[in-house]
């Protein structure tokens, strides 16, 4: 099977103001933010450096951040 390689910026573009999910190269997986085990809410806008990420995906419309997975 073969990839195809994607252009990323109309990629981006249209995930631009919707939920995604991002997951680091260490394993770590960002979509909601819970403190001390306990759910505090939407991240909203972060910044993570680009060479830590290991994918970016949308979240469906119809489906909860938490389902996501």
């Amino acid at each position: 099977m073969a990839t195809v390689p994607v252009n990323p910026k109309p990629f981006l573009n249209n995930l631009t103001g919707k939920p995604v999910i991002v997951k680091l190269k260490w394993g770590m997986e960002y979509k909601e933010e819970y403190i001390d085990g306990q759910f505090s809410g939407n991240l909203g806008e972060i910044l993570i450096r680009c060479n830590n990420v290991l994918y970016l995906r949308g979240v469906p419309e119809d489906t909860e951040i938490e389902d996501a997975e």
